[in-house]
């Protein structure tokens, strides 16, 4: 017999070989219907999974993220089953489950359009209806090898070939179909009711542009059709909101075909550049930071010593420069630790906090590229924290605070995620222990929840990332804390001790935008291009109703100018209600129309872009209502 230990604490006694769906059957009938897969001490099972030994199981169901991501695994084998009925030339490649849905990789002679998309999921719905049972098998390598290429799965044979020679390797049957796959997946296909194609797009094979394009077709799936509705729905405003769209349109920024990946950001895009990072400047002043500014260009021996030739080159530009080898930074650490090197430092200094809004370069393929959401080159809004051991968990308790802060403006809600080491990574295990600790401390200080993503951490330590919450429920990592043992040590950065001695320093690597630009971008879509009046490129565009009214207008403008108030002015000979609309499509906050009546009184109609007419008002009490918006940096 073997202990089960449960969710809630409770242990439960069963025999050897009794399967998780069994478990489950056992706590209650409703709970065997809606589990999907289980937790087996901290790995995800197949529910026909059997237990042999004491362990600890949790049931997961499509609440929980693991039973999303087996439920919609399932869903991509359905989308590859559904494709080999219709297109048997098709050559399989990879299929996983992904945030919001899944995708699976295709090489095949036929180009899918939309109408093979509705006969595609058509297809699925029937595989469905069939209620296939998913089965687990397991061959030996040379076994699996000849299996797949018996069915000419070319692409499945390169995949077993780069497997250990010590891996288990596992197929999935459902009805005629079988694919390579390490699972885990639901028990059958009939619960995924709720089935959605979405597009399809060009994917290299293992991401390499050297190598053949695919063609991944997206798509994603929900236990009820409520929820899948309510999710295409979302999508429909996403579409509404897409940042690339509404910079064009409001003429903020683009990106060019003569710079791909390189955004330009147009006169009114700056302003609201500037905005934030006046805004970023003045709350890292308050908070005991100093600015710094590195150079984009640094020699290659900087990139050995810090560890990025190593493990970061193929995301990095390179240049000759007097016959020495250059590379453009992707990241402004090396700068920055540099920057700390170049004196002689107390323990009383410390900690030192030195922030950089810092142009980076990165290389990103291609086809990774989105708008100034995934772009080659931005501005991070970097600090590095040179301090004492004993001063790491309230420094990291700051930047939390700070991060907060910034967020709470913009009034985004956020979910805070822990990862830990990589294999890829520098460093012993006892570093790493102390800066996993020391980033957890911090988190059980303030009472954060927080999720571990265990192995997901840089390459030089753990961090803590923040994802926040748009207003459609999109979620976007931004903000980070990386708390790093590891540069000190390779650029030998050093304090002198109260003992006299020199001394290493810890350092945290941190950002709250993240990107500048891709900031931008969630802000654009969070605010569907309508910015907080504190925000807005414009804030307030005057309507004169004639040509006589021009001169009030005109010296409208210079008051509002006086106070610092962004103000347009349109003089056109075009009717009011169609200069109204057009102030509306531009989503200015505050349009002021004047006629007679405002320039006998001198006063002004106001009319807010969000509430509609608002009366007339005097220009004292005006100004003062915009000013007291900016100043409160009120989302409205």
């Amino acid at each position: 017999m073997i202990k089960v230990t449960l969710k809630d604490g409770s242990v439960k006694v069963f025999a050897q070989g009794t399967t998780i769906k069994e478990v489950a059957e056992s706590i209650s009938a409703g709970l065997a219907r809606v589990a999907l897969v289980g937790l087996v001490d901290g790995k995800i099972q197949d529910l026909s999974y059997q237990l042999n030994e004491d362990c600890e199981v949790s049931l997961l169901t499509f609440d929980d993220d693991g039973g999303k991501h087996a439920f919609r695994h399932t869903s991509s084998h359905i989308l590859a089953q559904a494709v080999k009925r219709l297109f048997p030339e098709t050559k399989l490649a990879i299929g996983p489950s992904i945030d919001n849905g899944f995708y699976y990789d295709f090489d095949s002679e036929k180009t899918f359009t939309p109408e093979d998309l509705e006969k595609i999921e058509e297809e699925m719905k029937k595989i469905v209806k069939e209620n296939l049972t998913l089965e687990r098998f397991e061959l030996s390598r040379e076994e699996a090898i000849k299996f797949m290429e018996e069915k000419g799965e070319i692409y499945k044979v390169e995949l077993i070939k780069d497997l250990p020679k010590d891996a288990v390797i596992s197929f999935y049957k459902q009805g005629e179909f079988v694919d390579l796959c390490a699972g885990p997946h639901i028990s059958s296909t009939g619960p995924i009711k709720a089935i959605k194609l979405l597009n399809v797009a060009g994917a290299y094979w293992r991401g390499n542009e050297k190598n053949k394009m695919l063609q991944r077709i997206y798509g994603t799936s929900f236990t009820k059709k409520k929820d899948l509705d309510e999710y295409l729905n979302r999508l429909e405003e996403a579409k509404k909101r897409d940042h690339r769209k509404l910079g064009r349109e409001l003429d903020l920024f683009n990106i060019l075909e003569e710079g791909p990946g390189f955004p330009f950001f147009m006169p009114k895009g700056m302003i609201l550049r500037n905005i934030l990072e006046d805004f970023w400047r003045e709350e890292h002043k308050k908070r005991g930071y100093q600015e710094i500014k590195t150079p984009i260009i640094l020699n290659e021996d900087l990139w050995h010593r810090s560890g990025h030739w190593d493990h970061y080159k193929e995301n990095m530009y390179f240049t000759k420069i007097d016959e020495n080898d250059f590379a453009i930074k992707p990241m402004n650490c090396p700068g920055g630790m540099l920057v700390y090197k170049r004196k002689i430092h107390s323990y009383r200094d410390l900690p030192q906090r030195m922030a950089e809004l810092g142009l980076v370069h990165r290389h990103e393929l291609s086809g990774a590229l989105h708008g100034l959401m995934r772009v080659r080159c931005f501005t991070q809004d970097d600090a590095h924290i040179f301090m004492l051991p004993s001063q790491i968990k309230q420094e990291i308790i700051n930047v939390i605070d700070l991060i907060d802060y910034f967020y709470g403006v913009f009034g985004f809600n956020y979910h805070v995620e822990l990862s830990t080491r990589p294999e890829n990574s520098m460093g012993s295990d006892e570093q790493w222990e102390m800066a996993t600790n020391g980033l957890r401390e911090a988190l059980e200080a303030k009472n954060m929840h927080y999720k571990t993503n265990e192995g997901d951490g840089a390459f030089y330590g753990p961090k803590i990332d923040f994802h926040l919450e748009d207003s459609i429920g999109r979620t976007w990592q931004c903000g980070t804390i990386q708390l790093d043992f590891q540069m000190p040590e390779r650029f030998d950065l050093t304090y002198v001790g109260a003992d006299g001695e020199k001394h290493r320093p810890v350092m945290i690597h941190r950002v709250v935008f993240g990107s500048i630009e891709r900031f931008i971008a969630i802000l654009t879509e969070h605010y569907a291009g309508a910015f907080p009046t504190w925000l807005a490129p414009v804030q307030v565009k005057i309507l004169p109703i004639a040509d006589k009214h021009h001169d009030y207008v005109l010296d409208l403008q210079k008051q509002f100018e006086k106070n610092n108030i962004r103000v347009e002015i349109d003089l056109r000979n075009e009717k009011i209600g169609y200069k109204i609309r057009e102030a509306q499509l531009e989503k200015v906050p505050y349009m002021l129309v004047i006629g007679d009546k405002e320039v006998e009184l001198k006063s002004i109609a106001v009319r807010s872009r969000k509430q509609g007419d608002q009366g007339t008002m005097t220009v004292d009490a005006f100004i003062e209502k915009i000013l007291e918006e900016v100043n409160n940096k009120t989302n409205n």
